[in-house]
């Protein structure tokens, strides 16, 4: 041998393509040799005959599937192998005749072995593998299931290659259920975890189970990380307590203008989270200011007073008072900060730009959570929480509005022709009808919209800063949960207010009030809080003065905590237990003396937690217990004994939760899911369970008791008519509520009934040619909508982690809390992971090419899987609306320029507001 090739060639991976049993394949020779044996194997297999499935089974292999990822795998290392021999080669002058000679190949091969790239094409597997390897860690797991390719960017061949490689390096792959936190079932997923890892280390701590945090934008050659957040030194950071000014701002974070690091990115305020000294952080809505000092770039607003922070510092808290006003970053389990989750919380984007190489680079230390336009499509519907403590007249007129809706939108869906498509919204609908028939949503009021709420203090007590209302008409706010029409404030549009157009300009979803309003709206400070606004010139929304029990009551001061105190750690048990009683209390018509009492409980519990808070003296001081006794007394149907407290109204007794035997819908084999008579859902129980073994310890007998599994079901959602869930008052708004949800219910049986008698689509050869461009950007759409399957996985993964915490630490807090609680774990999560991003956007032309029958049935159900349903229907369903064409942007922009508010520009324009603003956020 040579000089040239004296050197050991390179391998990638030691122990590759090992067969279970005492004799792997190859063993005792290096990767190279065993690849080759292998590929030798597979080879001689099939020139005997053998199919596919013959040679894995031959080989020990548990698919065919897993034959073409181990001969994927040996091809990638044999061709290392020779790539790395040929270049070592090539380097001592041989030449590429000589080295074909050497490797056994013609000399064109050794050409391609050579080419430019070639040996980055060969590293892909390598690297790819190093980032599993990497996202595995000490104690920790991926998921590596459907749609993980296409989220890190490379074909399913590279991903399962390098599974295997791992796979031979002792990691182990377990197929694991994920429970869908929304109650519908589990998910399956592939779970990549360290050498020695069972499957009940996996499941009995699904926190563990990461998704891949990187995304390769060239084929699996390099990867992208998220980037750590930039931090500001505390020296450029201002602390105003709440002594010197702060708890007029309690909240508001603000921001020189012109600063590049401390950026908002183009929007006039925005919910943030601030890194400071890379060990604490801001939390609070940012808006820009003037009259910083000189040398700070940031002022924090909190009603913390000075003295204590110095307190707390010279405890040894935090290293100085400045320090204590702000909370400590997380840390991961090595006690280091987690610069992955460094808030504990959601952040919706940085503000980067790119760097020479076109990475990104953090530029702004501002973390947005929600920014500017974020707010506009909040809170389109108007809960049975705030209505029924309104007038029957208003609730029903919603509720008629509601159900009129949902009759409109079932007669439109019936009159589709597309079979699939009908089919697809029909069950859409016969769910939405379901769920609002037990959550008791009504329609909106007209013009009503979500904001956030800021300080604007130059403003008088009953006006209100709100460029997306009418300047002079008259507004109330609501904030949830509230007490009462005592706590809605109705204020007087001023939008000449020169230091709101100053700081709040045109805002899109935003308003200014002054401090003293916030204290009305249930204690709302400037952190993000959000009311809802609507436009009240005819007086129908009912408002009250404010109860005289509740005049400067201070909560802080009225129950402080004391030494050794147990603080309270179930604040969302305790608020919906208080919340329910207030709402019971208003429905059965309580005096103003009794609901003082308890919203003053309320008060306390809201900030309990947060000001360690003697809630416990409260709820004593306040008479709870009698007036739970007073208003929430129930009888139990099969012992007729008494007991207070918990939901007694149906508004409130709707979402309680109810255990029902664990069930799933029932199999075709057995008639289907649907009762063809009725539309109704049928379920067949599983027969899940276990038994269970106790012993007497006093007489040693042991018995056995069989306990079927529950699952959580609602009061209202397992029962077909609501009015049996009316409190012994039997209320007009109970009986208004108990009609409406029993006719939503018979409009979703209907729904579902229909869609049993849909059929398949007729698909047509010369409409997928006349449409082939249609096809293809709609088979590209898909496949992004398809990476977003391990997205959603991880973000029901931190969902169910966030609930079992919470439900652990609160063990009786009621369905709606439970599900408040879910829904909101399942929104930060999915924030958090970016899932439910890529949703198929289905443009006219390609609805065409769908009625044209260009697309198969199955094809189909996975598009409208992976769409967006409100735009399907609006396709499906086409009626004339009001558009912002070219022409109007373009004066609705000259408007805006010349300091019209988006409620004067759509007025001039004869189109709703949400249109101007829309037309402006997309176009610029």
């Amino acid at each position: 041998m040579s000089d040239d090739q004296t050197e050991e060639p390179v391998i990638i991976h030691y122990g590759i393509l090992r067969k279970s049993g005492r004799y792997p394949w190859g063993s005792g020779g290096n990767a190279y040799e065993r690849s080759t044996t292998f590929l030798g194997m597979v080879d001689e297999l099939k020139s005997k005959g053998l199919s596919a499935p013959d040679i894995a089974k031959a080989l020990g292999l548990e698919s065919t599937s897993q034959l073409r990822t181990n001969k994927t795998v040996a091809r990638n290392q044999i061709q290392a192998s020779n790539q790395a021999q040929a270049q070592r080669m090539k380097d001592h002058g041989v030449s590429n005749v000589e080295i074909g000679k050497r490797l056994g190949m013609p000399e064109s091969s050794v050409r391609a072995l050579l080419a430019p790239g070639q040996k980055d094409r060969i590293d892909v597997l390598e690297t790819t593998a190093n980032q599993l390897r990497d996202a595995v860690g000490p104690g920790k797991h991926v998921d590596i299931g459907a749609g993980t390719n296409l989220y890190m960017g490379i074909s399913p061949e590279k991903l399962n290659a390098a599974v295997s490689i791992l796979k031979e390096e002792g990691y182990v792959v377990h197929n694991v259920q994920i429970d869908q936190i929304a109650g519908k079932g589990k998910t399956t997923t592939k779970v990549l975890a360290a050498p020695g890892t069972t499957y009940r280390d996996i499941v009995m701590d699904q926190s563990k189970i990461g998704t891949m945090a990187t995304f390769s934008e060239d084929g699996g050659r390099s990867y992208i990380r998220i980037q750590p957040p930039l931090s500001l030194d505390s020296k450029r950071v201002e602390v105003r307590y709440g002594d010197e000014g702060g708890s007029d701002m309690d909240g508001v974070i603000q921001v020189r203008r012109g600063v590049d690091d401390v950026s908002l990115g183009g929007s006039t305020y925005a919910q943030v989270r601030v890194a400071v000294d890379g060990t604490h952080y801001l939390k609070g809505m940012a808006m820009y200011t003037d009259d910083l000092p000189a040398g700070v770039d940031v002022r924090f607003n909190t009603n913390k007073t000075r003295s204590a922070m110095e307190e707390a510092a010279s405890s040894g808290k935090a290293p100085n008072a400045k320090i204590a006003a702000m909370k400590a970053m997380q840390k991961d389990d090595n006690g280091e900060i987690d610069q992955q989750n460094p808030f504990g919380s959601a952040i919706r984007r940085q503000i980067t730009e790119p760097d020479a190489k076109g990475n990104p680079i953090v530029k702004s230390a501002m973390n947005i959570v929600n920014e500017e336009g974020d707010w506009d499509d909040w809170g389109k519907s108007l809960s049975s929480q705030m209505l029924s403590k309104q007038t029957p007249r208003l609730a029903k007129q919603q509720l008629d509005k509601t159900y009129q809706s949902k009759k409109d939108e079932y007669d439109e869906i019936m009159s589709l022709t597309n079979p699939v498509v009908k089919k697809k919204l029909l069950e859409s609908f016969a769910d939405d009808a379901d769920s609002s028939a037990v959550h008791l949503k009504a329609e909106s009021l007209p013009r009503q919209r979500t904001q956030a709420i800021l300080p604007i203090n130059s403003l008088k007590e009953t006006e209100v800063y709100a460029p997306n209302f009418k300047d002079g008409e008259s507004v109330v706010l609501i904030r949830f949960p509230h007490g009462g029409t005592f706590e809605i404030p109705e204020l007087t549009v001023n939008n000449r207010n020169s230091e709101g157009k100053k700081l709040l300009g045109n805002a899109l979803d935003a308003i200014g009030i002054h401090s003293k309003v916030a204290g009305r709206l249930s204690g709302a400070d400037f952190d993000g809080d959000t009311v809802l606004v609507i436009p009240n010139n005819n007086k129908q929304v009912k408002t009250s003065s404010p109860l005289l029990g509740l005049k400067d009551f201070d909560p802080q001061k009225a129950y402080p905590g004391y030494d050794g105190m147990p603080v309270m750690k179930n604040k969302q048990q305790e608020m919906g237990k208080i919340s329910n009683l207030i709402t019971d209390m208003t429905i059965q018509g309580a005096p103003h003396t009794e609901i003082v009492r308890a919203v003053r409980h309320s008060m306390v519990v809201i900030d309990a937690e947060k000001h360690k808070l003697n809630y416990k003296e409260s709820e004593k001081a306040n008479g709870i217990a009698q007036l739970r006794e007073k208003y929430q007394k129930q009888v139990d149907p099969e012992t007729g004994k008494t007991k207070s407290g918990g939901a007694a109204t149906l508004i409130s007794r709707a979402s309680s939760q109810q255990r029902v035997p664990d069930r799933k819908l029932r199999s075709a084999a057995k008639g289907g899911p649907i009762d063809p008579e009725t539309g109704k859902k049928v379920y067949e129980e599983s027969g899940a369970g276990y038994t269970k073994v106790t012993t007497n310890p006093r007489t040693g007998k042991t018995t056995t008791k069989w306990v079927g599994k529950t699952n959580l079901s609602t009061k209202l959602a397992e029962t077909d008519d609501a009015h049996i869930l009316i409190s012994d008052a039997n209320t007009v708004m109970e009986n208004l509520y108990a009609d409406h949800s029993n006719r939503l219910k018979a409009l979703a049986n209907s729904a579902r009934k229909a869609s049993l008698s849909t059929g398949k689509i007729e698909t047509s050869d010369s409409a997928k040619k006349v449409y082939a461009d249609q096809v293809n950007s709609l088979d590209q759409k898909l496949t992004r909508a398809l990476r977003n399957a391990p997205l959603e996985r991880q973000a029901q993964i931190i969902a169910n982690t966030t609930v079992k915490a919470k439900l652990q630490a609160n063990s009786n807090l009621d369905s709606d809390q439970i599900k408040k609680i879910k829904n909101q774990a399942l929104a930060d999560a999915r924030t958090r992971t970016g899932a439910n991003k890529a949703l198929v956007d289905i443009e006219p032309d390609e609805w065409e090419a769908i009625q044209a029958g260009a697309i198969s049935t199955n094809k189909l159900n996975q598009i409208l899987n992976n769409a967006d349903l409100d735009k399907v229907k609006a396709l499906a369903t086409p009626r004339e609306g009001t558009v912002m064409t070219d022409a109007k942007l373009d004066r609705a922009k000259a408007m805006l320029a010349n300091g019209l508010t988006q409620a004067e520009i759509a007025s001039a324009l004869g189109v709703p507001v949400s249109t101007v603003n829309s037309a402006l956020l997309r176009k610029g």
